[in-house]
Formats: C-alpha cells, structure tokens, sequence
C-alpha cells in the first residue's frame, strides 16, 4: 500500500470538515430540539446581564409602562407569555391565573407599587389586532395590582431580550424574569417548551433573595 500523499491527507480532511458541517446544519434543523436559542446568535437575557429597556402599551388604556421607569422605584417582575401564536393558550392563561390568585403576596413582596408585575403579550399582529386578541385572552379577569398586560406588537421587545421562539406557530419563550437595580436581572427562568414555567412560589422566593 502506498503511504498517503500530503495532497490526499489534505483531501481526507476536507472531506470530514464538510460531513461535519453538513450534519451540523441538519441536527440544529430538527423541530423540537431542546437547545434555548433567541433571534440570530444572541441568547436570552440571562442574571447578570442589563436588560434593554422597553416601553410597551398597556391593554385596555391608552397609556405605556416603560420598565425604566418602573425600575426606578424598586424591582420589577416580567412575565413574558406566548401571546397569540394562533390561538390562545390554555398554558398561560394557567399560568396568569395562579398570579392573579397570589396577587396579594406578590404585591407585598414588591412594595405595594403599582404595575409591578409585567405581562407581556407578544404577536406579529398589528397593534390594533393584537389588542383585540390580548382582550380575548383576559376575558372577563381585571388585572388586580400589582399585575398589567401590555403588548409587544411586532415582537421587537421579545426579539430585543432574546426570547423570540423562531418557529411555526410560535411566538416567544414563556418566561420570567427578576429585575433588580440598574435593570440588571436578578433571576430568571426561561423554558423551551410550553410548559415548565415559574411557579408563583420561585418569584416570591427570588424576590426574597434580592
């Protein structure tokens, strides 16, 4: 047998480079992977990190809640939802349900201010649209304090804290974040399925800990 030539070894190697990309590029195509990933190479805002501020329009007013603004006067809780990703879903309503029933609790451990707790709805609708789905979703519920919906028409917010779920039928990564001074996340939990979100017990707890 001949010994392998400079040139072939180059060949072999070049070879093993392109499978290698090859089924990388394929692996990361498969739908349902668990891996986390936000718009382009960023990943979600993660503790420690500062988030990008927001200015978003509160459901049912005419009004906006800026979360540096909030953050000013104490620790703020984001809860960002799925939004209307072609339907409603039961998840969240779930979910927001829990925290209008610990409402109390959770405006104490936040100072009795009010619009602490931020809900944010997400949709590639118009405003207009998306406003018209945010008040199917609250149904007949009032918001007690110290929770708000707002939405993100265009999902820019969501895109911004890397949370976009880039996927059919998708819209962001249910999560929830701690904010503490400076707009620096305190705590957060984001999962990449529809369920495994936070409890009203971690925030509670994670308020604790600040």
């Amino acid at each position: 047998m001949k010994p392998l030539t400079f040139q072939t070894r180059r060949s072999e190697c070049s070879r093993v480079l392109l499978t290698t990309a090859v089924l990388a590029l394929l692996l990361g195509s498969i739908p349902g992977s668990s891996t986390v990933r936000g718009a382009g190479p960023d990943k979600p805002l993660a503790v420690g990190d500062k988030a990008p501020d927001f200015e978003l329009p509160i459901q049912g007013q005419s009004d906006y809640v800026t979360l540096s603004q909030l953050n000013a006067d104490g620790p703020v809780v984001v809860v960002v939802l799925r939004g209307f990703p072609g339907y409603q879903c039961p998840i969240c309503n779930r979910q927001v349900g829990a925290m209008i029933n610990r409402a109390k609790t959770l405006s104490s451990a936040l100072g009795d201010r009010p619009n602490r707790v931020v809900l944010v709805y997400p949709g590639e609708d118009s405003d207009a649209d998306l406003e018209r789905r945010a008040k199917q979703f609250l149904g007949a519920r009032r918001l007690p304090e110290p929770m708000v919906l707002v939405r993100d028409p265009g999902m820019e917010m969501i895109t911004s804290w890397g949370l976009r779920w880039d996927a059919r039928r998708e819209t962001a990564y249910p999560s929830a974040y701690v904010i503490g001074v400076g707009r620096r996340v305190a705590w957060s939990k984001v999962s990449d399925s529809h369920g495994g979100r936070a409890s009203v017990e971690e925030i509670l707890q994670a308020l604790k800990n600040l």
